[in-house]
């Protein structure tokens, strides 16, 4: 008979503790347990300021210390930068309202590196900007709350200035009330998880459809501009996953649409590529991806 080490017994116990943290309501949650759950489940924040190992995989060690993933196309060439508390090589030197205004406005603090920069449009605050108030502070007491890891990562290069893309959902808001409705709370999570910012293609200006062509897919990842992944990744596209019923996701079953999220698991078995966040995703609650999943089923069909 297998009888666990002390050492086993203690990180099942940690685990079972996390676990429930983010299994409870929000409503019952600490600040910093509700900012774990949203950062490193549905926002994917470690998706790009974690560093991965040779397969790809999160370095639990070095979780949010920067240089996970660096994006070079023409306009601008990025690290991603460090956002633990470290106060020489991460955010440990910004007040709560500078990592508010990192987060849903794009810009960096008046003060330090790059002076109120805006940071790339890789980062994703149009969409933050959905976030409730409360959970924006629920997002900024985890970051305060995380190991700070000294990791100087290079400074970005910007070639040229180009805006965040706004998203119509984010600049219209949510309420806690709305979130009561599992549409709502999935258009939310897809708001703040940023899904449409590939899923949805670009028109000849390069700006995304949102109007036309919401979820429609066909945006491009390449290993000449997207580094950081392993070194066997061939690129990826960004499917189609509005409710058309052959070019979108609207004949998956619901546990082929969770399965394909939380597991990076096509419908046929195949196995999907990065950047899709998967190991973060695998965190998320199993009602906040069927909330997902019923707001995905409302997407207007598009081939």
């Amino acid at each position: 008979m297998f009888v666990p080490s002390k050492l086993a017994r203690r990180i099942a116990a940690m685990s079972a503790v996390l676990l429930g943290a983010c299994s409870a309501p929000p409503s019952m949650q600490s600040p910093v347990e509700r900012g774990r759950y949203l950062v490193e489940s549905i926002m994917a924040c470690g998706n790009c300021h974690t560093p991965k190992d040779a397969r790809g995989a999160p370095i639990a060690a070095l979780n949010l210390s920067g240089g996970g993933i660096r994006i070079a196309p023409p306009p601008f060439d990025v690290v991603a930068s460090n956002i633990t508390p470290d106060r020489e090589t991460g955010i440990g030197g910004w007040s709560e309202a500078d990592i508010k205004r990192a987060i849903v406005e794009g810009m960096r603090p008046g003060h330090g590196r790059l002076a109120n920069t805006p940071l790339a449009p890789v980062m994703a605050a149009g969409f933050f900007k959905a976030l409730l108030p409360e959970d924006l502070e629920a997002v900024v007491a985890y970051l305060r709350s995380v190991p700070p890891r000294r990791n100087e990562v290079r400074p970005p290069v910007y070639r040229a200035r180009l805006p965040h893309d706004r998203y119509p959902d984010a600049e219209a808001g949510f309420t806690r009330e709305q979130l009561r409705d599992p549409v709502q709370r999935g258009k939310y999570l897809v708001t703040i998880g940023h899904c449409m910012e590939c899923h949805t293609p670009r028109d000849e200006k390069q700006a995304p459809d949102y109007a036309n062509r919401l979820g429609a897919g066909g945006f491009g990842f390449s290993p000449t501009f997207v580094h950081g992944l392993p070194a066997d990744w061939p690129g990826s596209v960004a499917r189609n996953i509005t409710s058309h019923k052959t070019a979108g996701i609207g004949a998956w079953s619901d546990a082929d649409i969770k399965r394909a999220i939380a597991q990076g698991i096509g419908r046929d078995g195949r196995k999907l590529q990065p950047p899709m966040a998967f190991d973060w995703y695998a965190r998320m609650t199993a009602a906040d991806l069927d909330a997902i999943v019923a707001y995905l089923r409302t997407v207007p069909p598009r081939e």
